[in-house]
């Protein structure tokens, strides 16, 4: 019996990693192809095809069940809309990721727009002839990956914080991608912290997404209902004493994107003066919420957050 199920498991296993292995494929080909087609076109095909699809899949019903509860006074129709929007920015996410050396035209000395805008250039220069570390954190709204290469034009070398993806196979073709394009990263496996608290330590900067799930968090509300969220950077910040700044992207019309970069952060203290660890995880959660009632068809609304 013992040796069945063990014959079971291997066989589960074989099959799992043939599954990751097929998908990995897929995607690759469609990548491919994508390569092929300007980056106009492709990001442009890409929105169409997830809006077509999206609300298809189980994911959306993740997503509308999400936006429900975040938006009880709003109708049916806005929902799907928002989610609709949702499929179209995600789907651009994925296609932007072949293309993200033509898509960061931002140049400080150009005279003329592009298609990136920077709000905070002042700070950007400031922080690069400070002496200190500093902590940057974002959601995942607009497309996100574009912050460590601006933040690369002034002269910022922040290391990310990365949760590679379930997929082995695609997780080694993204960690190597985002490596090319962004730099330094750490992936979010143990050891991360420590990888982390050591690039503090040396006065560097590093970069969290704070929106993400996390079993072992601390107990906070988002939307106005529970949810556990990473103490990482709250721990961080109180035991290296950083200044944490907020950083978001902004999806324009045109296929354009605003990057902004807003001023320290005031962290909430105890009763001992160092960072009081719940309060600042309440304060992410509520600046991210912000973010997303200002852009909601540009958040990710399929993640689980509340699960």
């Amino acid at each position: 019996m013992f040796k069945l199920k063990l014959l079971a498991f291997r066989y589960s296993q074989k099959l799992k990693q043939f599954n990751y292995w097929l998908l990995a494929q897929t995607i690759f080909v469609i990548f491919a192809v994508l390569r092929l087609l300007p980056a106009n076109a492709a990001i442009r095909f890409c929105a169409w095809f997830a809006r077509k699809i999206g609300p298809l899949t189980p994911r959306h019903k993740v997503a509308v069940d999400n936006l429900r509860h975040a938006y009880p006074e709003k109708s049916e129709d806005d929902i799907q809309a928002i989610a609709r929007e949702m499929w179209d920015s995600m789907a651009r996410l994925f296609a932007e990721y072949i293309f993200l050396d033509a898509i960061f035209d931002f140049d400080p000395n150009a005279t003329e727009k592009g298609l990136v805008e920077v709000d905070g250039i002042q700070i950007f220069e400031r922080l690069r002839d400070e002496k200190k570390p500093h902590i940057f954190f974002t959601a995942h709204t607009g497309n996100f990956e574009l912050l460590p290469i601006c933040a690369a034009t002034y002269g910022l070398d922040v290391t990310a914080l990365f949760r590679p993806p379930n997929n082995p196979y695609i997780a080694k073709r993204v960690l190597k991608a985002r490596r090319t394009n962004m730099g330094h990263l750490v992936p979010s496996k143990a050891g991360a912290a420590w990888s982390l608290a050591s690039i503090l330590s040396d006065g560097g900067n590093v970069g969290v997404l704070v929106d993400q799930k996390f079993h072992r968090g601390v107990e906070s509300t988002f939307f106005d209902r529970p949810v556990k969220t990473n103490p990482l950077l709250a721990k961080l910040a109180r035991q290296y004493d950083c200044d944490v700044y907020p950083a978001r992207c902004i999806r324009l019309p045109g296929g354009r994107y605003r990057l902004e970069l807003k001023e320290r952060m005031e962290l909430p203290r105890d009763t001992q003066g160092q960072v009081d660890i719940a309060a600042t995880a309440q304060l992410l959660n509520d600046t991210v919420e912000e973010w997303v009632r200002e852009y909601p068809g540009q958040w990710m609304w399929f993640h689980k957050r509340w699960g």
